[in-house]
């Protein structure tokens, strides 16, 4: 039996551990490993392999931890719309358009595969699984996405903008698996599901984020052009965005990650739109104003930046970050109290070696090919699959709508030692190999 823990346990347990981030950010950024990896370390001493003081058990508390999970992925999903290079280029945005969907669907089916023909799950349950641990993760793979707007590096670019689409790209291929089990409505010869699951709930996802994103934008931009002393709170506006736009996908059965995702992409794209036709303006208004200047030097001087109105992805993006960090830090924690050792058998880690060493390059290489991606981006793509929340995210969905409870526990414990195991390996490879690849293009 495991210790009880009291609400003042809880406090200083997670209190110590915000504590202990908070003071030790440089030596943990100097350090070969991710913060995952710490807040890993110590879910698994306090949970049930060690001192056993909490266990969080995901298939009784399943629904809370679908609203845990789909929290902190819908902040990730929108901090990484924001982060999205300005403008949107098509040609830029092929190899992750593919990693997305065409390089998930080769991952699902291969999972799939193998779950049915190796560890003898029925076809509907091998393709959840696959469905589950397909999606790239946005909330664990911060460290090798997009640092901040304007970061133009092509591999941190790619991986953000796949980890931001797959997420909504993958819940089709859950809903499948599902209707394969009997849980969900296919239709006669899967009519339902490519009409309503698969075309009209992401084209509607994607529809109602950049109409949302883009008329958010515009209307703080135009409060605050109008009334430069007019007050914006952005980091409540960007969650008031996030909750707005997902409630109305949800609510007309879109994919809402799909479109918390857009929304953050059409916000900054727009606001950046807004801002290089006001500066344009102003740098002519300043040509007169040099010209008068001429004749009167009493006149001050104009700065073009200051009169420019703030943007909100920027200032929210700030906050959003915040709260990612937070939730990294409880729901990996509570990852580490959901393992057992019976976990670790020769299935799981028998899936999460084929999952990392042979779908992931494959489903990549397959997908890349005829793009114009280098052979190195290639196999650094290939790697950093990092698995994480949004996987057992799916899981907790799948468990909540009837999931059986003898094929649960099986995924439950395929998903958390894959999850684990992404978090050891990406988390000690990410920054070493990170860093021989950009000196390798100095």
């Amino acid at each position: 039996m495991g210790y009880a823990m009291t609400n003042a346990h809880w406090f200083l347990l997670i209190g110590g551990i915000l504590l202990a981030r908070g003071l030790t950010s440089t030596i943990l950024g100097r350090s070969p490993f991710t913060s995952s990896i710490m807040y890993l370390v110590v879910g698994v001493v306090a949970g049930p392999i060690f001192l056993n003081l909490f266990h969080f058990d995901p298939l009784k508390q399943s629904a809370q931890l679908e609203l845990l999970t789909e929290i902190a992925v819908l902040i990730s999903l929108f901090s990484a719309g924001l982060k999205m290079p300005v403008p949107v280029k098509l040609s830029r945005w092929r190899a992750p358009v593919l990693l997305a969907w065409l390089s998930m669907s080769i991952t699902v089916g291969m999972v799939a595969v193998f779950a049915y023909y190796v560890l003898g799950l029925p076809l509907g349950a091998g393709v959840l699984l696959g469905a589950i641990l397909a999606p790239t993760d946005p909330v664990l793979a911060t460290d090798v996405q997009s640092r901040h707007p304007g970061d133009n590096d092509h591999l941190r670019f790619t991986l953000t903008s796949e980890a931001g689409m797959n997420d909504g790209s993958g819940f089709p291929f859950v809903m499948l698996g599902m209707g394969l089990l009997g849980l969900h409505e296919l239709g006669d010869y899967g009519k339902h599901w490519i009409l309503l699951d698969v075309l009209w709930a992401t084209s509607a996802a994607i529809g109602i984020g950049v109409i949302g994103g883009t008329a958010l934008a515009r209307l703080g931009w135009m409060l605050r052009g109008q009334d430069p002393k007019h007050e914006v709170l952005d980091d409540l506006v960007g969650l008031g965005l996030i909750a707005v736009v997902y409630g109305l996908s949800v609510s007309v059965n879109a994919w809402g990650f799909l479109t918390v995702f857009f929304a953050g992409v059409a916000l900054r794209q727009t606001e950046n739109k807004l801002s290089g036709i006001r500066r344009m303006e102003l740098e002519r208004d300043l040509v007169g104003v040099q010209e008068v200047q001429l004749l009167d030097p009493k006149i001050g001087s104009v700065s073009v930046d200051s009169d420019l109105p703030p943007k909100i992805s920027a200032e929210a993006l700030i906050f959003e970050e915040h709260l990612e960090r937070l939730s990294e830090l409880l729901l990996v924690f509570v990852i580490g109290g959901m393992l057992s050792v019976q976990f670790f058998n020769w299935q799981t880690i028998t899936l999460a070696a084929f999952l990392f060493a042979v779908a992931r390059p494959v489903s990549v290489f397959i997908a890349l090919v005829g793009t114009a991606t280098t052979w190195r981006l290639r196999c650094m793509t290939s790697w950093f699959g990092v698995r994480g929340i949004g996987s057992i995210y799916y899981l907790m969905y799948a468990i909540q709508h009837g999931l059986s409870e003898n094929i649960a526990k099986q995924m439950i414990q395929m998903t958390l030692v894959v999850v684990t195991l992404s978090i050891v390996l990406h988390g000690t490879s990410v920054k070493p190999l990170m860093s021989r690849f950009w000196s390798s293009k100095k």
